[in-house]
């Protein structure tokens, strides 16, 4: 095994030229921080987008309807194994954890995830062609939650450019490869196949070589420098528990964020099928456009939230989240005026004639996204505050939500039940992530600790 994935190993060792990092040894600004996040995401979301719009067009709905089903059941696993250590790593204001306990604690969890999902196609009386899908996309995930584990110490590090670089060379070749495997193929299997080999050939090319380069040559920020202790520590599985513990709430709030958003395609594949939704799954991928800004922002100022409030600077806090979520606001009105006034014409013109007759469909998915990104800015400040706990409740009561909603709507209004149900349920996430956040900041500081 190589030493820098060996579990022994207390950091990544450099693995390349003294010269390479000579220019790279402090922070970005958040702006440069945030030019580099959207760029990456815009264009890495262009390339996912790019991918649904080549299943469309070379292959069929059923093709996307399955591709989606596969990602339906891989998402909410992988969003749980990984406790979103990245953003509890990029939080970690004080450093209360070394690198080396979130990528251990990041290969027992991708293990189980894989294990997980092996038991589900097991049982799950898919076909065989479906499972293998489900399967395959499961190894082209492993392979990404290795590259998040690296993004968090790059977030950490407020060096956004090379997590921007990383996405950008993973979804050009990812679009380009799946393209080819469905032109030549037109088997679905040898697309999967292909972006598990850009994903892992990402993975060891890049990121392992960003990961040394931040751990021996880039500096953390002063108030985030942990003492020599803790970066030297042994294998403690006892620290790992912590940190598992630590992060299970927001892993588990995660997987039901994930989990909300696949229940209505569970539901739209058992009552309809899967033409319907691979035309569910492609229509509601047009809001990413706005997700893409919303995500970028989000990465970028998510460590300053975290530093404003560990430092109690309260009214700083609020100013920028005041900020954040106007232009999510502002974001999400523009994507209803554009499907008011165009709708028909963009589908059209993206997908085809199959998804043309679908208008209403999208005018409700973009009435989801006036809610939805704002609401993702709430949700970055609560982990930022660290009540993860009170956030887990939360979504508990949005997925039961979002289950009763499908079992009402999808089997007498069809696609545009389904888009009706998320409504409703971002809307709940709305109400409750406003109160978790405004308890949080007129909570006194000495009271809360990270574990909440």
């Amino acid at each position: 095994m190589p030493e820098y994935l060996d579990p022994k190993a207390t950091s990544i060792q450099p693995s390349i030229p003294l010269q390479a990092a000579h220019n790279e040894v402090t922070a970005l600004s958040l702006r440069a921080n945030f030019s580099w996040t959207f760029v990456g995401n815009v264009i890495y979301a262009a390339c996912q987008w790019g991918m649904l719009i080549a299943l469309a067009r070379l292959g069929s709905p059923e093709m996307v309807g399955r591709f989606a089903l596969g990602l339906a059941v891989t998402a909410p696993v992988f969003m749980f194994t990984n406790l979103q250590l990245r953003e509890i790593q990029a939080t970690d204001a004080r450093t209360e954890y070394a690198f080396s306990d979130y990528l251990r604690l990041r290969l027992m969890t991708t293990a189980l995830a894989l294990l997980i999902i092996i038991a589900l196609v097991l049982i799950s009386g898919y076909s065989l062609a479906t499972g293998l899908v489900i399967l395959g996309l499961g190894l082209a995930k492993a392979c990404e939650s290795f590259s998040d584990i690296f993004y968090g110490l790059l977030q950490q590090r407020e060096r956004m450019e090379r997590i921007a670089k990383s996405l950008i060379i993973r979804g050009t070749l990812s679009l380009v490869m799946l393209s080819i495997a469905i032109a030549v193929t037109g088997n679905l299997l040898w697309g999967i196949g292909a972006l598990v080999c850009v994903w892992a050939g990402v993975l060891v090319g890049y990121d392992l070589r960003s990961g040394s380069l931040m751990l021996h040559r880039t500096p953390i920020p002063q108030a985030q420098a942990p003492d020599k202790q803790a970066r030297d520590l042994p294998w403690e599985p006892q620290k790992l528990l912590r940190l598992a513990w630590l992060a299970l709430p927001l892993g588990a709030v995660m997987m039901l964020v994930s989990l909300n958003s696949s229940i209505p395609r569970y539901f739209l594949e058992h009552y309809l099928d899967e033409r319907a939704l691979g035309i569910f799954a492609a229509i509601a991928y047009l809001q990413v456009a706005g997700t893409t800004v919303i995500g970028a922002l989000g990465v970028s100022a998510l460590p300053r939230l975290a530093r404003y409030y560990a430092s109690g600077e309260h009214t700083n806090f609020r100013r920028l989240l005041l900020k954040l979520i106007t232009l999510g606001t502002l974001l999400g009105l523009a994507g209803c005026l554009v499907a008011l006034l165009g709708g028909r014409e963009i589908l059209t013109v993206i997908y085809g004639a199959a998804y043309a007759d679908h208008v209403d469909l999208l005018l409700w998915i973009m009435l989801v996204s006036l809610f939805s990104y704002p609401v993702s800015f709430l949700g970055d400040a609560i982990t930022a505050t660290r009540h993860l706990k009170v956030m887990l409740v939360l979504f508990v009561v949005v997925v039961m939500v979002t289950v009763i909603g499908c079992l009402w709507l999808i089997p007498t209004l069809g696609l545009v039940g389904g888009a009706m149900v998320l409504l409703i349920a971002v809307i709940v996430r709305t109400v409750g992530s406003v109160l978790i956040v405004g308890y949080a900041l007129h909570r006194p500081l000495a009271t809360t600790t990270t574990e909440e």
